[in-house]
């Protein structure tokens, strides 16, 4: 009997232990005066995606900086509808444009001159906002280590990106 006593003395006392230590564990909150802020990316309330008429015509605004005439409007949209899947219509329209001679692009030296003051355009041009001092630098980089960059492959980058196809 003795044993048993002493092994349930034991389990009760083990037993209190642990539930002193669990009431006595409080956990610290400590409260700082700070305003909650708001943080999104630039292009975030670019949320509605644009008609094919809105993206046709703004994209060759872009491309040969004038309007769209109606006939030109009539062949893209049927082009655009015929095929099933929006970015790959989008893809090929805009390939078609950079095969066009009459296309308004900045000259491949003036890009290599001027980074910056490229940048700032084409951002300007296609996303109609300023770069962000995080992509401005990067994209000076990414011009300047690669030599074999052109401004058809900036301006097809821009023009098929999914902030431009939003409003």
């Amino acid at each position: 009997m003795n044993m048993q006593t002493s092994g349930r003395t034991t389990i009760k006392l083990f037993g209190l232990i642990l539930m002193i230590l669990f009431a006595a564990c409080e956990k610290e909150y400590y409260v700082y005066d700070i305003n909650d802020v708001d943080i999104t990316p630039l292009n975030s309330y670019k949320d509605k995606p644009k008609t094919h008429s809105q993206y046709i015509s703004i994209l060759y605004a872009n491309m040969f900086q004038t309007a769209i005439g109606p006939n030109q409007m009539l062949q893209a949209l049927k082009a655009i509808e015929s095929i099933g899947d929006k970015q790959v219509a989008y893809d090929i329209l805009v390939s078609k444009y950079m095969n066009d001679p009459n296309v308004k692009l900045p000259s491949n030296e003036s890009m290599r001159s001027d980074p910056e003051g490229f940048i700032r355009d084409t951002y300007k041009r296609f996303l109609v906002r300023q770069p962000t001092e995080a992509e401005l630098q990067w994209m000076i980089n990414y011009i300047e280590s690669r030599p074999s960059l052109t401004t058809e492959l900036v301006y097809f980058s821009f023009a098929t990106s999914n902030e431009h196809a939003h409003y």
